[in-house]
């Protein structure tokens, strides 16, 4: 069962959006003064155009051509610096989103790194995926484009409709109240929108992670019969995806064509009443004109915010989402104390998952250099015991400590240099070979690369093309993919290294090789080997033996043997 992932709450994200605003503060403060000075160049144009008309009506039959000329020159010259101050806003505005979406995608990326690795394993693959590669391009896409557009035309609105009250402030009043249509319908859309493209986005998120599943598991889907089950699984995604996808377009469908029509209302209100407001001599035909070009110029930042109203909600989500992981479970504060040696012990350790305990009180001392067997029946809790020794998951109870310090207090870096987990899944960078390596070792020298290699009897890199130079890709078979992983630990090298059945994909005959290699190379570290063959076991200094969560054997291989216990019938029974 899958953990979901957190979504920031509207607080978080308000928060958030402020933060970026004091990362960028002289561009912000740019954008504010660009966008009103072009705005002001662009409200003088209707202006002087009233002027015009009131000069020409007060003075019939007189020549008023200078006056016109003058006030024409100056509305040409106010339209000229109103596109280059808008022009360049625009630029900053753009700038401004550009390296606001770089910041988020950075922070995303060093949340998800920064995301202990058991959380990682049991949250939602396709919605982790779907919050890198949709939501948070989303974001950067309309932090480019769409927000400086949006921005710009809220500042023109407000200076357009400022500029009409203070023109004639009863006409400005009574046509400027048709815009509560607008806000009435904004409102019922703002309500709504949230939880509708919030739902959108966890059903993209839940497709992604069926289909991904899907693809990875389709030899398995084939040869057990489930086709028909998954692809009525996938159906039924696709179903309520679908579903989600038409509630945020029935909101559209009510949006735009609410807007397109309050819109306009403003223009007529100022025309029938400035008409009836200048028969009585109390406005003049020149403010009338003024005060309909201010409104007429008001459909266009509301067209903009119109254009983007839905584009804007999307990334609204998508932020949520994407913010959401900064509320996602952190490792604990990492321990200034340093481990005094190697010694791991454990005590009294208990773990659960989702339905009850999966380790009962398992105490054990694991000395320094030692080669320590787990062994057990399927489901007795051995990888899980491995997980806990390598500090992947912590106890419910109970305690781990290595060389006197608890090992969940450690942070990654640390732990990693002390204890490193070996599993049957490995995964394969589509890198080079040197790169697949390096990750183990940053500074590693090539000739210390083949070591590795050649500690675990990876031979097949020199019958590469271009060797370590070779583009590894994901096609790699599971024993190549495991002595990949095992040069890795070579080059890690650290002092303890538990091995959960990492040879199990490999034939018997590679399997024995590699362990044999790996005998030589990790000889003086201690080495704990959750064992798939037995004879793993055999070659232990000490074999542990789990049955349903409890050590209930501990001893050499011939000692268990002799007691005739559990241990021993495991033997007889892998031996035939």
């Amino acid at each position: 069962m899958t953990t979901p992932l957190p979504v920031a709450g509207a607080a978080q994200i308000r928060r958030a959006a402020a933060n970026e605003i004091r990362m960028d503060p002289t561009a912000f403060t740019a954008i504010l003064v660009l966008n009103a000075l072009a705005v002001a160049a662009g409200l003088a144009g209707p202006w002087l155009l009233g002027k015009i008309v009131d000069a020409v009506g007060k003075s019939p039959g007189h020549p008023v051509a200078g006056t016109v000329d003058r006030l024409a020159l100056a509305i040409l010259a106010c339209t000229i610096a109103q596109i280059v101050l808008t022009r360049y806003a625009r630029y900053v505005g753009y700038r401004f989103g550009a390296r606001a979406a770089a910041r988020i995608r950075e922070r995303f990326l060093g949340r998800v790194l920064a995301l202990p690795a058991a959380v990682v394993e049991r949250v939602s693959g396709g919605d982790l995926i779907a919050r890198g590669t949709t939501d948070a391009p989303t974001i950067a896409a309309i932090l480019r484009t769409a927000a400086p557009d949006v921005f710009a035309a809220a500042i023109q609105g407000a200076f357009i409709i400022g500029a009409v009250l203070i023109l004639h402030p009863v006409l400005g009043v009574s046509s400027l109240s048709c815009l509560l249509v607008s806000t009435v319908i904004l409102r019922w859309y703002l309500r709504r929108s949230r939880a509708a493209y919030l739902g959108e986005a966890a059903a993209g998120s839940q497709l992604a992670e069926l289909i991904a599943t899907s693809a990875a598991g389709a030899r398995t889907i084939e040869a057990l019969g489930l086709a028909e089950r998954h692809r009525a699984a996938t159906t039924s995604a696709i179903a309520t995806a679908r579903g989600a996808r038409l509630a945020t377009l029935r909101l559209r469908t009510v949006l735009f064509p609410a807007l397109d029509v309050s819109a306009v209302l403003p223009l007529v209100a100022v025309l029938l009443i400035g008409g009836v407001l200048h028969s009585r001599g109390a406005v003049s035909l020149g403010t009338v004109v003024a005060a309909a070009l201010y409104l007429r110029q008001l459909v266009d930042p509301l067209d903009t915010v119109m254009r983007w109203v839905d584009g804007v909600q999307t990334a609204v989500a998508s932020y949520a989402r994407v913010e959401g992981l900064a509320a996602a479970p952190t490792a604990p504060p990492a321990a200034s104390a340093e481990p005094a040696d190697n010694r791991i012990h454990l005590s009294d350790v208990r773990y659960a998952y989702d339905r009850g305990d999966v380790l009962h009180g398992v105490d054990l001392d694991i000395r320094p250099g030692e080669r320590l067997a787990v062994v057990g029946t399927s489901g007795a809790g051995k990888s899980t015991l491995a997980r806990l020794l390598a500090g992947i998951d912590g106890p419910r109870t109970g305690s781990v400590h290595l060389g006197g310090v608890p090992i969940s207090e450690l942070d990654a870096d640390r732990l990693r240099h002390h204890v490193v987990l070996v599993t049957q899944e490995q995964h394969v960078f589509d890198d080079t070979v040197r790169g697949n390596l390096l990750i183990a070792r940053p500074g590693a020298t090539d000739a210390q690369l083949r070591a590795a290699l050649a500690a675990v009897g990876a031979g097949w890199i020199e019958e590469l093309p271009n060797g370590l130079d070779h583009v590894l890709d994901h096609h790699l078979d599971g024993a190549q993919a495991q002595q990949l992983s095992l040069a890795r630990v070579v080059l890690a090298d650290p002092h303890t290294v538990v091995l959960d059945e990492a040879t199990a994909r490999m034939d018997p005959t590679a399997a024995r090789d590699t362990e044999r290699a790996l005998g030589v190379v990790l000889d003086g570290r201690t080495v704990i080997a959750i064992a798939h063959r037995l004879q793993t076991a055999h070659d232990a200094d000490r074999v542990a033996v789990l049955d349903a969560g409890r050590i209930i054997e501990l001893g050499t291989h011939d000692d268990l043997v002799a007691r005739d216990g559990a241990y021993a019938a495991l033997w007889r029974s892998w031996h035939g």
